[in-house]
Order: structure tokens, then C-alpha cells, then sequence
């Protein structure tokens, strides 16, 4: 008489590998917002069906047991092709499904990435967003390695755009507290930035380099009081009076009209950067990740964040 093969419950698989990840019952129903002996009987069927314990109950929580050490990878196996079926099912009825990773700069979490949070749900809700927040030139390295879909950096120079659709080009100002000498003029020479207290991220950030490039042929020396990537950082020591930064228009606008901060256009020659919106080539885009790019496209070319962004 041939064995009768088991008919998996992928909700259930599905439970086992959150109770293995929270390591309890109560953290997997609190992750799961199932009731704790709603997962008990899962995993108890679970068990049955497998011929043996897969958790050891102990005092601190729930351990695999050899068994359930030995059918993890397999059901973890198991639970990434449904998801990959489920995937191939949406794309063929045309509705985005899977998740979708973004790199974004810092800046963009209020201007970009909570409105694309909204917008999914209320458009795509298949479609899980991850967000990777980096430099403009983690950014790139991530689009490169595929670790990120789509990417929303900074770039510089003339082809700052080449691989990228450009959403907006920037100037660059100098930033600090309102009154702080330097800031009481329609615009400042780059030249006027000798020697001048400045709080900027460190090499390589592409920004930093261009500064460094931009003052060795001028002839004139970049001081940096405090190296710092994280432009809250920046803003925050700048506003303080602990030196001057360099930013888009768009990252303290809000600072400016509360009266918190100052700014004025940096010329001769000007510091432009584009924000672009790039697709990782490392593999073909899916049809939630041309979703994402459709409602950041959109997002991008509405008339409130273009005057939010634009000079």
C-alpha cells in the first residue's frame, strides 16, 4: 500500500517559521496578531504531520530540535516559491505583487518616500516597500548590485543622468543660523568660502569631493570643522553655529520659513546636483517594481513638490 504523501499548509509552514524566528509562541502571535493557542495548535498539526517534536518548550522560550533544525532551510525553501508563484499569478492578471526595495537619500522621507507609502496602499496594495536609506553613492553601488530596485541619489556633473530619468537639477546654498555673517546677500562667490567653518560629509561622498575638486582650482582652502554623513547632523550643527553646510534648497526649506535657518546661493561657479530616479540593471524590472517607478514619476511631476523642490 503506497504512503500517503502529506498535504503541506502553507499558513501553517508559515507559522512554524515565525515561531522559530520570534523564538515563543507570544512573540509569534504578537508578530502574527493570531491568538498564542492558535499557534499552538498549528504547530502541534505541524508536528503530527512531521512524526516529530520540532520545538523544544523550555522555560525561556521555543528551540528547534534536530528534526526542526533539519526542515527549516527546506520550509523556508518552500514558503519562497509560493511566494514566487503568487508573484508569476499577479504579473499575469496584471496586478502588482512582491516586494519592491528603494534607495532614497535621507532628505526624501517627507517629500518622497511617506507619499509613495500612501499611494501604494491605496493603488498597488500586493506591493510591499522596503526603503535603504544611503549616500548618493551607496545608492549607486546598491543599484549596481541589485540590492536595491530603484534608487533616488544625487549625482553630479554632465552626465549625472546618463543611466537615470533626472527629476530635478539644484543649485546649492551655503546654510547656517539666521544672522550668521556671510548670509545677508542675494549670493556668495565660491571663492568667499575660503577658510570658512564648514560641517560636510566625508570623502568620498561625491559632494565632498566636488568641493574639494571646485576649491583646489580656485586656488582657495576648504576648512572642515566636522565631518558628518547624516544631513540632520549638518543641518542641526549649522543651525546651532557650529559652521556652515552646503544643501539643496529643498532639504531646509521648511527650517527657513520657521526663521531656524538661513541661506544663500552659492555662484562662480555654481554647485548643481541632479536627483535622479534610477532602475537597477541587475536584473529585468518587474511589474511592481514599473509600478513604483509610474507613481514616483508622478509623484515627482505634480506641482506641489515641483515648487517644494525647484528655486
Amino acid at each position: 500500500m503506497a504512503t500517503r504523501t502529506p498535504q503541506w499548509d502553507l499558513q501553517r509552514l508559515s507559522i512554524f517559521m515565525s515561531v522559530a524566528s520570534a523564538g515563543s509562541l507570544k512573540g509569534a502571535a504578537n508578530a502574527l496578531g493570531l491568538p498564542q493557542s492558535a499557534i499552538s495548535r498549528q504547530i502541534t498539526r505541524l508536528e503530527s504531520q512531521c512524526n516529530g517534536r520540532l520545538f523544544s518548550r523550555t522555560g525561556r522560550g521555543m528551540v528547534l530540535t534536530e528534526l526542526g533544525e533539519r526542515l527549516m532551510p527546506q520550509i523556508d525553501r518552500l514558503l519562497d516559491q509560493a511566494d514566487e508563484l503568487s508573484g508569476v499569478v499577479a504579473e499575469s492578471a496584471a496586478q502588482p505583487f512582491g516586494e519592491v526595495t528603494v534607495g532614497a537619500l535621507p532628505s526624501l522621507y517627507l517629500s518622497a518616500i511617506v507619499p509613495l507609502f500612501f499611494a501604494l496602499r491605496d493603488q498597488h496594495p500586493g506591493i510591499k516597500l522596503r526603503i535603504l536609506e544611503g549616500s548618493g553613492g551607496q545608492i549607486d553601488q546598491w543599484l549596481g548590485n541589485g540590492e536595491v530596485d530603484i534608487g533616488l541619489p544625487y549625482r553630479y556633473g554632465p552626465s549625472a543622468a546618463n543611466d537615470a530619468d533626472l527629476l530635478f537639477d539644484l543649485a546649492s546654498y551655503l546654510v547656517g543660523r539666521p544672522g550668521a555673517p556671510l548670509l545677508g546677500r542675494d549670493h556668495i562667490a565660491f571663492a568667499d568660502l575660503d577658510g570658512v567653518p564648514l560641517v560636510l560629509p566625508g570623502r568620498p561622498s561625491a559632494v565632498r569631493l566636488l568641493l574639494d575638486q571646485i576649491a583646489r582650482r580656485a586656488g582657495i582652502s576648504i576648512n572642515v570643522v566636522f565631518e558628518a554623513d547624516s544631513t540632520q547632523l549638518q543641518k542641526a550643527l549649522a543651525a546651532g553655529g557650529g559652521g556652515y553646510t552646503v544643501l539643496p534648497m529643498h532639504v531646509v526649506r521648511d527650517e527657513i520659513a520657521a526663521g531656524k535657518m538661513q541661506a544663500v546661493r552659492i555662484v562662480e561657479p555654481q554647485l548643481r546636483r541632479g536627483l535622479v530616479l534610477a532602475v537597477t540593471r541587475a536584473r529585468p524590472a518587474s511589474l511592481a517594481v514599473r509600478s513604483v517607478v509610474a507613481l514616483l514619476r508622478q509623484h515627482f511631476g505634480s506641482e506641489a513638490v515641483m515648487r517644494k523642490f525647484l528655486d
